[in-house]
């Protein structure tokens, strides 16, 4: 397919904004959504491995971790809406054909997602007590990941075939027999794939560490189980890292010929180079990771490195895209809409931004609260102040709905 088809299937609007602001935020709500998704998977593995041991430290990091697979499920999902939507406005020709040559699958995404969220939720429902009694049907755990895991990879495909225009055509009439069903996967990379799931266990290291300096303040907390912790974390970190960089060999190594150069360019070394770094951090500083600023600064170190290999992923699409098939994103046609634009950068930072800050402070002081936790007046107030401004935006949205049908 030459650079004229691509151009002409371009949405006739045009964008609302300059692409590069749509590029931008794509790498960043991007490495953002697969932050939280690597959480949940990290997370979902201890859970299942606690669950199914009858070690009391084991048990206690599971019961833990099932809260926050389950939150990190809910984060991922919100987070992951943002980059499909700016793929779609600035890359909709490759987008929109790999999803219609995929259609089943696109469909059969929401609904593996639905049943793998539900089973997460039903055993969270049936082991509230996960620490100290048996586990209560643990399969339906491991049958949720299993689902998340079908769930990445079909988006992985859908990703990952919108960089082949040249082999649309033979996917949709192979043998000049037409196949509209949607029926196939047709294209996937198992390394690119197993890399971004690898680094889970890598990301996870970096939130133990935090959930341990986190909860290490509280009274009733056994000074043992600090300790193992530290220790399980220093072990999943390096291992994470090597495992890791192993995928991305092979990722790069399987590149298309007209591609090979880029695993040897800035933006991958510097990827490789800050894995490295986190996976070795906890060893480097020692007992030093008891401080505030090693403790949660590990989980930051990890998110830093997945914005960096998300810039990298974009960068190689960038060079696929424009370098062997001629299209240049940059030059979509912009009709300016400062309306849409303010409006998302309000609600962005505005109101996403004072309600995290509540869910936050709530978080927090009632882990560090022995008890019942009663908020202060002042985090009562911030907490009314983000239900005020929701639902204003809610009225507002509604009104200026109305407003433009009525026209």
């Amino acid at each position: 397919m030459n650079a004229e088809m691509l151009y002409a299937l371009r949405d006739v609007a045009g964008v609302p904004s300059h692409p590069v602001l749509f590029l931008m935020l794509g790498v960043l709500t991007f490495a953002l959504h697969i932050l939280a998704v690597q959480v949940m998977l990290g997370a979902s593995g201890l859970v299942i491995w606690g669950a199914l041991s009858k070690a009391a430290y084991q048990r206690q990091l599971a019961q833990a971790m099932l809260g926050v697979a389950k939150i990190a499920v809910s984060v991922a999902v919100v987070l992951g809406v943002a980059p499909l939507l700016f793929v779609q406005v600035i890359y909709d020709p490759f987008w929109y054909t790999s999803n219609v040559l995929s259609a089943w699958w696109v469909i059969g995404f929401i609904l593996i997602l639905t049943v793998a969220y539900l089973l997460m939720y039903f055993f969270y429902a049936k082991n509230h007590h996960l620490g100290t009694q048996k586990t209560i049907c643990p399969g339906s755990m491991i049958l949720s990941l299993a689902l998340m895991l079908v769930v990445g990879f079909i988006m992985h495909v859908l990703t990952y075939q919108m960089l082949s225009p040249d082999q649309w055509m033979q996917w949709y009439a192979p043998n000049g027999e037409i196949d509209a069903s949607g029926r196939k996967l047709h294209d996937y990379n198992g390394w690119r794939f197993g890399f971004f799931i690898s680094l889970s266990v890598l990301v996870i290291s970096g939130w133990l560490f935090a959930y341990r300096h986190y909860i290490s303040h509280r009274t009733d907390v056994d000074n043992g189980y600090l300790q193992w912790l530290k220790g399980l974390a220093t072990v999943l970190s390096l291992a994470g890292g090597i495992v890791a960089l192993a995928f991305g060999i092979g990722w790069m190594a399987t590149l298309p010929d007209s591609q090979a150069a880029f695993g040897f360019s800035p933006w991958v070394g510097l990827a490789a180079m800050l894995i490295s770094l986190t996976a070795v951090m906890p060893k480097l500083i020692g007992s030093r990771v008891n401080a505030p600023l090693f403790g949660y600064g590990l989980f930051g170190l990890a998110a830093i490195t997945g914005i960096v290999v998300a810039i990298a992923r974009e960068v190689l699409r960038w060079n696929i895209l424009f370098g062997d098939f001629g299209y240049n994103a940059l030059d979509y046609p912009v009709n300016m809409d400062w309306y849409s634009t303010l409006l998302f950068f309000g609600t962005f930072v505005i109101i996403g931004g004072l309600v995290l800050s509540y869910f936050l402070t709530v978080a927090w002081q009632a882990g560090q609260t022995e008890g019942v936790y009663t908020p202060s007046p002042a985090v009562t107030r911030l907490g009314n102040l983000s239900i005020l401004l929701i639902t204003l935006w809610i009225i507002h949205f509604f009104v200026l709905g109305l407003w433009v049908w009525l026209r």
